[in-house]
């Protein structure tokens, strides 16, 4: 498993290429803007790229789904139902692209691997968390010592405070990859992190 980070669109939002390097196949993780620089790196790394998997639909993490679908069009765009609803209002543009639901529980292969989605709502109601082996890409859920807003459309705070708290119970440590700023670990964050320490009182 290679994990490549590349910072895209007007607010340098953490895209993801997850690659099994054992099938070259890529899923990319919320495609924020310039799709076709996403696209490039995943061909210049040897991969094909067989998903599009977003933790929400704010459209700094959706901003390059049109580009990657016209490029890819057999290639399914993931997102939660509960955000695949709002699309088209307020801070939710629609992306002009059909999406696969998915949510809680639910598991995708990629190659080799195993991509299990955990639903974290409280940033936006269909927010998930993706965990593969050791790797927990949080989106706006969880943050290198902070969390995601609250006071935007369909955001909650006590909802948030519960998927931090569910993040901070799971088993062992992890690396957060996160939708903004630096990477951390979770056992960093629920020694230092504010809110989760607050979450998990």
């Amino acid at each position: 498993m290679n994990i490549k980070i590349m910072h895209v669109g007007e607010l340098g939002t953490n895209c993801y290429l997850l690659e099994d390097e054992t099938t070259n196949s890529a899923a990319i993780v919320d495609p924020g803007g310039e799709g076709d620089r996403v696209l490039a790196q995943a061909r210049a790394d040897g991969m094909e790229v067989k998903l599009i998997l977003l933790t929400h639909a704010h459209f700094d993490h959706t901003g390059g789904v049109a580009a990657l679908h016209k490029a890819l069009p057999d290639v399914p765009v993931y997102l939660h139902p509960a955000d695949a609803q709002l699309l088209g209002t307020q801070v939710f543009p629609a992306i002009g692209v059909p999406t696969v639901p998915y949510g809680e529980g639910d598991t995708l292969t990629l190659g080799s691997l195993t991509i299990s989605v955990l639903h974290t709502p409280g940033h936006t109601p269909g927010g998930v968390c993706l965990k593969v082996e050791d790797a927990l890409f949080t989106g706006d859920t969880l943050f290198q010592g902070s969390m995601g807003r609250t006071d935007f459309a369909g955001g909650s705070y006590d909802e948030i405070m519960a998927s931090l708290k569910r993040l901070g119970q799971l088993p062992g440590d992890c690396h957060v990859l996160p939708g903004h700023m630096g990477t951390s670990t979770l056992e960093a964050e629920r020694k230092t992190n504010y809110y989760m320490r607050e979450a998990m009182g």
